[in-house]
C-alpha cells in the first residue's frame, strides 16, 4: 500500500464497469475497491479511507445523487467523478451541485479513465487544485476578472458566463483564475473547477495558435485513436496538454466531438475557425500538421 497512487472506490451496478475499471487501474498503481451496492459502499467509507469516489447516475438502489450527498454527509471533501450514460448539460446540472470534479461517459475506453483519474488524484494531492500559474496572473488580470464579476454577480446561473469572459481575457482557465472567480462569486472552489472540467470549450491549459483535439471516444478508440495521439506527440515533440515551444500548436484530448460517423476525427481550432479531419490513418497523421505548417488548414469534415 505504501507505493500505492492513491484508493479509488468505485461504485456502479453492472460489473463489467467494476472489473474494467480494476483492469485498467490496478496494474497502474491504484488501490482499488468496488462494490455494486450504494449502500455498501457507504459503510466502506465510513470504515476506511479514500482518496476518490467514481460512482454510477443510475442505481436501482439508491441513485447517484442521493448517493453523493450521503458521501458528502461522511466526507465533506471527497473528490468525486460521476459516471453517465447521458452527458447532458440537464443530466450533470444536479451533480455539479454536488460538486463532482469530472465524469465519464458510458462507454469510456482504457485512456480516458486514466486521464480522469490521474487528474483528480493531482487534485487531492495539491488540496484542492494545482499549483497557480502565476504568469499569467498580473494585477491588470484581476482587474478585468473582477469587473467581470461584478456585472453578472446578481445574473441566475453567471458561473459559465464569467468563466466564457475570464477566458476570453486569459486565454485559458489556469487554477489561480478559478480561485479568484470563485472567490468573486463565493462558490466552492470545487464547484468552478467541476464546471470548467465538465464543458469542453473550457480549458485548463494554455494554448497555440492551432489547438488540436483529438477524439478518445469509444468509436475513435477502437479505430486507432491513441496511435493518432502517438504520432502527433513525437511530430510535434509535446505530450497531451502541452504547447510547442514556438506557441504554434497544443494537444489536447476530448471525450467526444459529435462526428463517430467519421472515426478516429481530430479537430483543430485556429483563431475560432474549427476544422474536422475524419477517417485518418495514424501513418498519415503528418499531413494535418503540414497543412498548418504551410499555411493551408482545413479539413474534410
Amino acid at each position: 500500500m505504501g507505493d500505492s497512487k492513491g484508493k479509488v472506490l468505485v461504485v456502479d451496478d453492472e460489473n463489467v464497469v467494476l472489473k474494467s475499471c480494476e483492469r485498467v487501474l490496478v496494474p497502474e498503481g491504484f488501490d482499488v475497491s468496488t462494490t455494486t451496492s450504494p449502500g455498501e459502499a457507504l459503510s466502506m467509507l465510513k470504515s476506511d479511507p479514500y482518496d476518490l469516489v467514481i460512482t454510477d447516475m443510475m442505481m436501482p438502489e439508491m441513485d447517484g445523487i442521493e448517493f453523493m450527498r450521503q458521501v458528502r454527509q461522511i466526507t465533506p471533501d471527497m473528490n468525486i467523478v460521476l459516471i453517465t450514460g447521458y452527458p447532458s448539460q440537464e443530466s450533470i446540472q444536479e451533480a455539479l451541485g454536488m460538486r463532482i470534479i469530472d465524469y465519464l461517459p458510458k462507454p469510456f475506453s482504457p485512456s480516458l479513465l486514466m486521464e480522469v483519474v490521474t487528474g483528480a488524484m493531482a487534485l487531492k494531492n495539491a488540496g484542492t487544485a494545482p499549483s497557480p500559474d502565476v504568469e499569467v496572473f498580473t494585477e491588470e488580470v484581476a482587474a478585468k476578472l473582477d469587473a467581470i464579476i461584478e456585472k453578472y454577480r446578481n445574473t441566475p446561473g453567471s458561473l459559465i458566463p464569467v468563466l466564457q469572459k475570464a477566458q476570453g481575457v486569459v486565454g485559458y482557465l489556469p487554477p489561480v483564475v478559478q480561485r479568484h472567480v470563485a472567490k468573486g462569486l463565493n462558490l466552492p472552489v470545487s464547484e468552478v473547477h467541476g464546471v470548467v472540467s465538465f464543458y469542453h470549450f473550457f480549458s485548463m491549459k494554455p494554448k497555440g495558435k492551432h489547438a488540436i483535439k483529438v477524439c478518445l471516444g469509444t468509436a475513435c478508440y477502437v479505430k486507432r485513436a491513441e496511435e493518432i495521439v502517438q504520432k502527433l506527440k513525437e511530430n510535434l515533440q509535446i505530450d497531451m496538454g502541452e504547447v510547442t515551444k514556438d506557441k504554434q500548436f497544443s494537444l489536447e484530448s476530448v471525450r467526444c466531438l459529435g462526428a463517430c460517423g467519421l472515426a478516429p476525427v481530430v479537430v483543430v481550432d485556429t483563431n475560432q475557425v474549427q476544422d474536422t479531419f475524419g477517417s485518418i490513418n495514424p501513418v498519415e497523421t503528418h499531413k494535418i500538421l503540414d497543412n498548418y505548417r504551410n499555411g493551408n488548414g482545413g479539413g474534410n469534415g
